[in-house]
């Protein structure tokens, strides 16, 4: 089979592995959900989903949030780690929208990653499960697996991406990206994979390299 063919191949199978593999963050439209995707650096969904019960019933939308004080916006957020400067991105972002998009999320990647705090991962977050607009998110897991299944060789998460989409059809990039998340924080775990629970060892791309070692 050919490169592309064998990806997809695991991915099925890592699909039906991860039925329920969704995104992780509360939302209940496209401005929460860009919210709580800032707000997810360096932080759990967990933590975020807590953290925007308060953020949201205080400052329910852009216009809300973009008349706030920096100062109370960073006690709002303060248990999501790096409140200063998410609190700063927050602030501007919702300024911008209100600007430059009449107070709505701009459904189009190129206006997505000029807002403040938001790069390609956010926005294809938002893009894929807001919009239904297709987008391959690459994190921490998600590039983990691509090297380690062979996908992709760099460590540059937007070249990461470009190999992804290369392999992927549009169609499977936003829940790819659920299902790979959610396979590495079960499983194939940084540093060390744990393979004796791996729904996919027998076609793992990886154990064979190490077997024909």
């Amino acid at each position: 089979m050919k490169k592309a063919e064998k990806a997809q191949n695991l991915y099925r199978h890592l699909e039906q592995a991860y039925p329920d593999a969704k995104c992780g963050l509360e939302y209940q439209n496209p401005w929460q959900l860009l919210v709580a995707t800032i707000l997810s650096a360096q932080c759990t969904d967990r933590r975020v989903n807590l953290v925007t019960v308060g953020l949201f019933a205080a400052l329910p939308d852009a216009a809300a949030m973009a008349t706030a004080s920096q100062e109370q916006l960073e006690e709002l957020i303060r248990s999501a780690g790096f409140f200063r400067n998410k609190a700063k991105n927050l602030l501007l972002c919702a300024r911008q929208i209100g600007d430059l998009h009449q107070g709505k999320v701009p459904r189009k990647l190129a206006e997505l990653v000029a807002l403040a705090g938001v790069g390609r991962k956010t926005a294809n977050v938002v893009l894929g499960n807001a919009f239904q607009v297709p987008g391959m998110v690459v994190d921490t897991h998600v590039k983990r697996l691509a090297k380690r299944f062979g996908w992709s060789k760099s460590e540059n998460p937007v070249q990461v991406e470009k190999d992804l989409v290369g392999l992927l059809p549009a169609a499977l990039w936003t829940r790819a990206g659920h299902t790979l998340i959610a396979h590495g924080r079960a499983c194939c775990k940084a540093p060390t994979p744990v393979c004796s629970q791996c729904p996919i060892v027998n076609i793992c791309p990886r154990i064979g390299v190490q077997r024909s070692r």
